[in-house]
């Protein structure tokens, strides 16, 4: 059954067409991955099943609910995390703060167990629970977009190039967590340049040209498939 189904979407900037006949599905407890070089329309596309931008045509479901008509604020509700690209931590408030944020949708009763859920995978933050997020490192700052997305209790977790700017070292880290996520049942949606990475942890994944989708197929012949190789794994 698909959890989310994305059914030719047409957003635009303005004059400029940037997402074109976009369609794509998402089954409950698949990691799906899209890949595509920078401007390739990636990060539009999660911003439009959040609600952040508008198509101008076609429909996005989730869970059998028409997203196309419902706020930003309240598809978190219905169980859509996003971690944006670049993070987009509170910098001015602690490590808890932003987690407290991030459960903003849930009962008070649930955050305590919530946040503990958020520092069992990762034990750095619960060390720098009090710290100033604004001076966190780039990867403790990754990791605390994700621990913010993780207080709404998501269905669906979208993650927009999550490796970006980090050491392989950390990358490692960010990816053997969205693994483990997995294996607990996060269903997740992951847009990621660094194409090898993402394709290694997916099920299936679709490749994004000038805002079209020009290739489907499950992760292992993605990884195999010539025109993918040439294109965005070195050779």
């Amino acid at each position: 059954m698909s959890m989310l189904k994305v059914s030719n979407i047409n957003v635009y900037y303005g004059p400029i067409h940037a997402i074109k006949n976009v369609s794509f599905e998402v089954s409950e407890g698949e990691i799906i991955c899209l890949i595509g070089a920078n401007g390739a329309g990636k990060t539009t596309v999660l911003n439009t099943v959040s609600g952040l931008l508008a198509s101008r045509t076609g429909s996005i479901t989730f869970m059998d609910q028409n997203l196309m008509k419902i706020p930003a604020h309240q598809i978190v509700t219905l169980g859509i995390a996003h971690v944006p690209e670049g993070r987009h931590v509170f910098t001015r408030m602690t490590v808890k703060e932003n987690l407290e944020m991030g459960g903003y949708s849930v009962s008070k009763d649930e955050i305590e167990d919530l946040m503990k859920g958020v520092y069992s995978h990762f034990p750095r933050l619960r060390e720098r629970e009090n710290q100033i997020a604004g001076t966190l490192s780039g990867g403790e700052q990754q990791m605390l977009a994700m621990g913010r997305a993780l207080m709404s209790k998501p269905r669906l977790l979208m993650l927009d190039e999550p490796s970006m700017g980090l050491s392989p070292i950390l990358v490692g880290e960010i990816f053997s967590i969205i693994k483990e996520l997995h294996q607990q049942g996060t269903t997740i949606l992951l847009v990621e340049q660094n194409a090898r990475m993402a394709l290694s942890v997916a099920d299936r994944g679709y490749v994004l040209e000038t805002g079209r989708i020009v290739l489907s197929a499950p992760a292992d012949e993605l990884l195999h498939n010539d025109m993918v190789k040439k294109a965005y794994l070195g050779g």
